[in-house]
């Protein structure tokens, strides 16, 4: 009896969906929470929604490029295990971001773990894939390193694009062991190959110590603001998201979010903790202030579930990756009229 009420097809079945209208996530009032597989926000598979959908939620399970503790590989997933709890309805954006638009989960992007190339290459086709179907990407990392393949796909799509770079490293170093791709090197790689608007980058967060005063002199010749953890600790979230909004027009803006933004007291599980970092609330209150920004895509990287505790960084991740997701699909309604 047990396997018939909870098998595949009912969890199918009790899918929310409106009339004609995006499928939504699975009803919590028919299958708990705790039930069924875990995809983000129990939302439904690519293939349940026919392959075609406007956001698609993405994992990339890749570590290879990181300089210390390594597990981020399993983030993506960490991540949707947290995100059970998230609910329809988003009252901080007066939105319910499934019934705007459809969003659906890809799966994930199959990497080679001992080849940072031929991943970075394989992540760029198939975010070129996924992207040519309309659809924007809402990706979970994975350590950062696969920011850069994600914006040159994005860029092949829209030009040059603005970039807010959450994180406590500026990840605009050079080489690290004369590897040129690596979770501290995208931004410097991406700056190089034309793919980012100059005019429009900053990063959010940073702080902590550096190897010398040149990584700073470097970071601003690239075209590269910069508000620490102290700045949103000392100005506010809203002043910070109104510097942020005017810094970046009406420009097209990914959005890329090292989780050790936070300090580690709100994101223990990643593999670069430095004190001193924003909690959670500010980073919530910052992403929602920039919803009438032009978000084309985002990623949400650096959760490394072996260093967490209680699903704490990963539970800020999925409500991270919520916030982006439900301005994404606020944009694409108001887009339809």
């Amino acid at each position: 009896m047990s396997m018939c009420r909870w098998g595949a097809g009912a969890y199918a079945r009790a899918m929310t969906t409106a009339s004609h209208g995006p499928v939504g996530p699975v009803d919590s009032s028919r299958i708990p929470r705790y039930a069924g597989p875990a995809t983000f926000a129990r939302l439904p598979r690519l293939d349940e929604v026919g392959g075609r959908t406007d956001v698609a939620v993405v994992g990339v399970p890749f570590d290879t490029g990181v300089s210390y503790r390594p597990g981020a590989r399993f983030g993506g997933n960490a991540i949707r295990e947290a995100s059970r709890l998230l609910r329809p309805y988003n009252p901080a954006q007066d939105a319910s971001p499934f019934a705007l638009a459809q969003v659906a989960d890809a799966g994930d992007i199959a990497v080679n773990p001992f080849d940072i190339n031929e991943a970075v290459e394989t992540i760029e086709a198939a975010a070129d894939d996924i992207l040519g179907t309309g659809a924007r990407m809402m990706t979970l990392g994975g350590d950062h390193t696969i920011a850069l393949p994600l914006l040159r796909s994005v860029a092949k799509k829209h030009g040059p694009v603005a970039l807010l770079h959450f994180d406590a490293h500026l990840d605009t170093w050079d080489t690290y062991f004369g590897a040129e791709y690596t979770h501290g090197t995208p931004f410097r790689r991406a700056v190089e190959e034309g793919i980012l608007d100059t005019s429009a980058l900053s990063h959010v967060g940073t702080r902590g110590p550096l190897y010398g005063k040149q990584d700073l002199t470097d970071d601003e010749k690239m075209g590269f603001g910069i508000v620490t953890s102290a700045d949103v600790y000392r100005r506010g979230a809203d002043e910070v998201a109104d510097q942020l909004r005017q810094r970046i027009g009406d420009r097209p803006l990914y959005i890329s979010i090292d989780i050790d933004c936070l300090d580690p007291a709100h994101a223990p599980g990643t593999g670069t903790p430095e004190a001193g970092g924003m909690t959670s609330r500010e980073l919530l209150e910052i992403l929602r202030g920039l919803a009438s920004c032009n978000l084309v895509s985002a990623d949400v990287v650096e959760v490394a579930p072996a260093y967490d505790h209680a699903e704490i960084t990963a539970v800020a991740a999925s409500h991270t990756a919520y916030e982006l997701t439900t301005i994404m699909s606020r944009q694409i309604a108001d887009a339809r009229g």
